[in-house]
């Protein structure tokens, strides 16, 4: 490793450079120590040279997501996603351009919001403010108080000391980085069928896209709205505060004793690209920048990856002056940890499946899919995978891979999933409650299998629907909108062949679609589909020529 260090200083003399494939040459000689190697390896020079390889590259892969948050922005007004045949943007980020929808819509929703506030738009595009630091002005940073908290940022102000002087500002505190936890609760055979119940009667209650956390958290409060939660809820929350408190102290005091990091390389502001289309109605002008801009954060968010692997599991952070890595991803990247965590995870799975990482070069899967399957496949079985999910959308990947992990939790007994660390603490609670109820403790399986008893008997009666040949199809096509792509909940039963045009009832005539493609993308044209549902059926899908159909599954623009 130390020998990778002196070869990659040799290749900067004159310091690290900002342009990708320059960084990349470098980041890609350095590669993960030995055991025996971390005991000599040289931690303080290896420290500055991949804190500012990471520290650089993060910043351009984020000046690549204003511009692609910018550009979804523009696609998402209007009809014009729809013309390309998406429902929203969301879908549209996760099928076209391999980003997950959660973090195409957040992008465009900070795009919408620094449209509103001029001159952190400026100071965001032209990299002198941090997507971390805009984002945590945001509530404040608004009318005449714009500039001065544009000031505050552009000075070099951390994000721990501007996330203090806004809760200051506004008596509150707002955190979009929610932890996650996974929970897992052992279920007998007798109790399966009854959770399984329950979490279907929440599915029709909230939607069937609804997560399974959020099926979890709707039957939970139910439980604890009809018998209470119990007065004292051992160790829920008691230690967290202290610990956080006590990191906060740790981080401001190595800023102050670090001069805000001044021993390591300055960074240069990172100017986000102009996308080029943006200013564009035609949504297939948009669809062709967004893509270019997605390819070249692939690119980047590859190199990424691996830099960031090397900063956390060699713990450098630490030699360059930081409390924990979440704050070095912070103050230095200005991205969150869970995000930076995500790519690591990914990293480490590329590193033991080379195919997955050639797949994904050559674009045969997208980051999204690598990402699906990584922990699914192992290196006998990551080409078989790769396989299935080049011939399906992601949405559809994703829902057969969550379908076979399903079952083979049911096959092991167990109720697992992953969710914000507010519904663990609420499924606790309801655990309690169940156990205060019953006037003895019982096993968190028979706890379980009461709340959810307790949330059929409630709410099954309300539920019970009339078996009508509309719901017979909803109930066929499982509830989901079936153009591909489309992760929305189906509301409307669509006739292949037109009524009008001598089409029948016949099941094999009718599709289950969101309103959104029904209303929009059918009947404005924008959305074709011919041959006999479930499993026969093709679909043109966005302004093409009429000849042009694309088979069931993949839901690509040509």
């Amino acid at each position: 490793m130390d020998r990778c260090m002196s070869e990659a200083r040799a290749e900067v003399p004159g310091g690290i450079p900002l342009d990708l494939d320059a960084i990349a040459a470098v980041a890609w000689t350095l590669e993960p120590p030995t055991s025996s190697e971390r005991r000599g390896l040289l931690r303080g020079e290896s420290a500055k040279l991949v804190e500012g390889l990471f520290t650089r590259c993060g910043r351009g892969r984020g000046a690549l997501d204003i511009a692609i948050g910018e550009g979804l922005l523009a696609l998402g007004a209007g009809d014009r996603v729809l013309r390309l045949g998406f429902s929203g943007i969301g879908d549209y980020a996760r099928e076209r351009l391999g980003i997950a929808a959660s973090t195409a819509q957040k992008m465009a929703r900070l795009a919408r919001e620094l449209r509103g506030r001029l001159l952190l738009r400026d100071a965001v595009w032209t990299g002198e403010v941090t997507v971390r630091q805009a984002e945590t002005i945001l509530p404040v940073a608004r009318g005449e108080a714009e500039e001065v908290w544009v000031a505050r940022a552009r000075s070099g102000e951390t994000v721990r000391r501007l996330k203090a002087a806004v809760k200051a500002a506004t008596g509150s505190e707002h955190d979009e980085d929610e932890a996650w936890e996974r929970v897992s609760v052992p279920v007998s055979p007798e109790t399966r069928p009854v959770v399984d119940k329950a979490m279907e009667l929440a599915g029709k209650l909230l939607g069937h896209t609804a997560p399974k956390w959020q099926r979890v958290e709707v039957v939970c409060q139910e439980y604890i709205g009809a018998h209470g939660a119990p007065d004292e809820i051992a160790g829920a929350g008691v230690l967290r505060a202290p610990v956080e408190e006590s990191l906060d102290s740790l981080e401001e005091w190595l800023e102050q004793q670090t001069v805000q990091w001044s021993f390591l390389d300055r960074v240069d502001p990172v100017l986000a690209p102009v996308a080029g289309a943006v200013a564009e109605t035609d949504p297939l002008l948009l669809d062709a920048e967004l893509c270019r801009l997605a390819g070249q954060r692939a690119q980047w968010d590859e190199v990424f990856g691996h830099l960031a692997m090397l900063m956390q599991m060699l713990g450098l952070w630490r030699e360059a002056g930081f409390a924990s890595f979440g704050h070095c991803c912070r103050e230095r990247v200005g991205m969150a940890e869970r995000t930076v965590e995500q790519r690591i995870a990914l990293e480490h799975r590329l590193q033991v499946l080379p195919q997955l990482r050639r797949a994904m070069r050559e674009g045969r899967i997208s980051y999204e899919k690598a990402r699906l399957i990584a922990w699914q496949a192992d290196d006998t079985t990551v080409d078989e995978f790769t396989g299935v999910a080049e011939a399906m959308t992601c949405i559809e990947l994703r829902r057969k891979l969550e379908g076979d992990e399903e079952r083979q939790m049911c096959a092991r007994g167990d109720f697992d999933l992953r969710a914000p660390r507010r519904v663990a603490t609420l499924l606790t609670v309801a655990f309690s409650a169940a156990r205060k109820a019953a006037g003895e403790w019982i096993s968190p399986g028979e706890c379980f299998r009461r709340i959810a008893q307790h949330f059929i008997d409630t709410w099954e009666p309300a539920l019970r629907e009339q078996s009508t040949p509309q719901r017979r199809i909803l109930t066929r096509d499982r509830g989901f909108c079936q153009v591909p792509g489309c992760s929305r909940a189906a509301t409307h039963v669509h006739h292949v062949q037109f009524r009008s045009a001598g089409g029948s009832d016949d099941p094999a005539n009718l599709v289950s679609l969101c309103a959104a493609h029904h209303l929009h993308g059918v009947h404005k044209g924008w959305i074709r589909v011919r041959g006999v549902a479930p499993h026969a059926l093709e679909w043109e899908l966005g302004e093409r020529r009429p000849d042009r159909f694309t088979p069931a599954g993949t839901g690509m623009l040509a």
